[in-house]
């Protein structure tokens, strides 16, 4: 008989040991869903309540990116292009066109606009005391297109030509 109740509280701890088992089982399931429901709720975006929704979601969001980025890209280019025609280089060389009579002094002046693409004008000024005249020449890839430059004026375009980045 001692065998028999051997058995039975043998068979009673294994039950306990069986019942404690599954308990901790269910604790570490348990631990494991909430575990698993965080991270599902980081991964949702915005009001969406399932996986479908949000991908959905960032699928859109995805699509708006790069619509924006070939805009960007559009806009950037041709505000570059636009930036090349504008003037980069101005520089003004002053001089006494009468060198030896004494009149004018260095109030003359040759100034150069120049742009990334090498186009411009060149605005020229000779004074004495009678009278101011102004010039300009237009400028196409660093040539005058309407006649010889002064060397003053070849001096301004060269500088402005060298001042741009």
């Amino acid at each position: 008989m001692l065998t028999f109740y051997g058995i039975i509280l043998n068979c009673m701890n294994l039950e306990i040991y069986i019942w404690g088992a599954a308990a901790l089982i269910i604790i570490i399931l348990f631990i494991w869903i909430i575990w698993l429901q965080n991270k599902l709720g980081k991964l949702l975006v915005g009001k969406s309540k399932n996986l479908d929704e949000s991908m959905s979601v960032i699928d859109k969001e995805i699509t708006d990116l790069k619509k924006f980025r070939t805009e960007a890209e559009g806009t950037f280019k041709n505000h570059d292009a636009r930036l090349k025609k504008t003037v980069s280089g101005v520089e003004t060389v002053r001089f006494n066109p009468f060198k030896g009579d004494g009149s004018g002094g260095n109030q003359s002046f040759a100034t150069a606009f120049i742009n990334e693409e090498k186009n411009g004008v060149i605005i020229s000024s000779m004074y004495s005391r009678d009278h101011v005249s102004v010039f300009s020449k237009p400028i196409k890839n660093l040539v005058s297109e309407q006649g010889e430059l002064t060397a003053e004026e070849k001096e301004a375009m060269n500088k402005a030509k060298d001042s741009i980045k």
